[in-house]
C-alpha cells in the first residue's frame, strides 16, 4: 500500500511539472507583441542590465540572481569605506525590471509596466501582449503551481 501511495505522489509531481521550462525556479517571461521589447535590470532609476526579446522570442530570468548581483552586501567591520559608497541604494531602491517598448509612440501617455523581484518569485510565467484597444503592451502573469 505505501508503494503505491508513493507512486501516485511522483506521477502527480510529473504531471504537474511544464515540461517546456528549463529546471530551476526561474521565470519565463514570452514577448508576444509585435515589436521588440527591452527588459532593463533597475535599481532606482540606475540602468544595470538590458536584454532586448524580438517578438515571439523568450528569456528566463531569476529574481535572486537579480537581488544577489545588484543589492549592496553588508559586511560587518568594513567602516564603510568606497566600497559602500558605491553601492548605496535607499530601503526602497530594490532591483526591478522595467518592460520597455521599443516600439512605442511617445506622444501618447504610456501605461507604466515593471516586474519586481516578487512578481519573479511568485509566477511562473509572464507574458507580455500589445493591447490594441488601449495602444500599449500589457502584462499577464501566470501563478506558480507548486503543488497539484
Amino acid at each position: 500500500m505505501c508503494s503505491i501511495s508513493l507512486l501516485s505522489i511522483i506521477k502527480c509531481f510529473n504531471g504537474c511539472r511544464d515540461h517546456t521550462q528549463v529546471s530551476g525556479r526561474g521565470t519565463r517571461i514570452w514577448n508576444f507583441s509585435d515589436n521588440p521589447i527591452e527588459l532593463q535590470i533597475r535599481v532606482g532609476s540606475t540602468l544595470k542590465k538590458v536584454h532586448t526579446l524580438k517578438p515571439g522570442s523568450s528569456k528566463r530570468v531569476e529574481g535572486k540572481s537579480i537581488y544577489k548581483a545588484y543589492m549592496p552586501r553588508m559586511s560587518k567591520g568594513s567602516g564603510g569605506g568606497m566600497g559602500s559608497l558605491l553601492y548605496y541604494y535607499d530601503e526602497t531602491c530594490h532591483p526591478y525590471i522595467w518592460i520597455h517598448d521599443m516600439g512605442c509612440d511617445f506622444s501618447r501617455m504610456v501605461k507604466q509596466q515593471y516586474i519586481c523581484l516578487e512578481d519573479l518569485r511568485d509566477f511562473s510565467e509572464i507574458k507580455i501582449y500589445r493591447d490594441l484597444q488601449k495602444g500599449c503592451i500589457s502584462v499577464r502573469k501566470k501563478l506558480r503551481s507548486d503543488f497539484c
